[in-house]
């Protein structure tokens, strides 16, 4: 583990098949600096190569989830070739959470801003305290937040994900989930443990359908219907073929329920 990640992102061991990564900057909000970004991006390899890993959690000290960019970095360096950098660093971090084969589930536990709610927007999950609050603020500071707006427009309607993206206007809790942005908001003394017994679930189910089926799932997003059909019919093919497949179903035909391998 680099010196960076030791410092940025905590990790943790919850409970079994769950590794919890706490980003450690509450002085800063949390803010995703390029050390930061550097530090998550891989502290998730790091993770996701862990045998026993089945689901990873993405938490965060302090009274803020993410403020987004760090914008004192920003502000010290503004050369264009640095931005271009910067941003294509982030979003390979981003990107990064859809291609491991665990699930990834934000533990959103204060405010997500700019960056910070595209995070909790890419993470696969996303379960927050019902006093958190989530906004794409740059607008309020000249800057459209051009790639917040990627995340954000894959999980929220178009016509919401634009008024957050143009007004930089904050959301509760309550609203995030009624705008799919978020998967459930909790009592904040519930968080953790309610995300917990989210990994719990998911954990309980075979790791190769579980792995699979993220995998497909971003996959055929970005296609049309009919070769999103044709991918989805062979993984299942692929799927039906493991030992937990064929379990499960002759479980349910005895009516009893399935016996897979921890």
């Amino acid at each position: 583990m680099s010196t960076a990640t030791t410092i940025y992102v905590l990790q943790e061991r919850p409970q079994a098949g769950v590794v919890r990564l706490v980003m450690n900057r509450p002085d800063s909000f949390n803010a995703l600096s390029s050390e930061m970004l550097s530090a998550l991006e891989d502290a998730l390899v790091q993770a996701s190569q862990s045998p026993d890993c089945r689901v990873i959690v993405l938490a965060a000290l302090g009274k803020a989830y993410c403020a987004g960019h760090d914008l004192r970095e920003m502000r010290s360096q503004p050369d264009p070739d640095f931005y271009t950098q910067l941003f294509a660093q982030c979003s390979r971090m981003m990107m990064r959470i859809q291609h491991l084969p665990q699930p990834v589930i934000a533990q959103v536990q204060g405010i997500a801003t700019a960056a910070g709610c595209q995070l909790v927007a890419m993470c696969d999950l996303a379960v927050a305290a019902d006093t958190a609050k989530f906004a794409v603020s740059g607008i309020n500071y000249g800057l459209f937040c051009a790639t917040p707006s990627v995340g954000l427009s894959r999980n929220m309607h178009r016509k919401q994900a634009m008024e957050m993206l143009l007004t930089g206007d904050f959301i509760d809790a309550q609203t995030a989930v009624a705008r799919g942005l978020i998967n459930h908001a909790v009592p904040a003394e519930e968080l953790a443990q309610a995300v917990l017994a989210l990994c719990a679930k998911i954990s309980a189910k075979p790791e190769t359908a579980v792995r699979m089926g993220k995998g497909l799932f971003y996959q055929q997003l970005e296609m049309g219907v009919q070769a999103a059909y044709q991918l989805a019919g062979q993984t299942m093919a692929c799927n039906m073929m493991d030992d937990a497949a064929q379990e499960g179903f002759q479980a349910f035909i005895e009516k009893r329920k399935p016996s897979w391998q921890p």
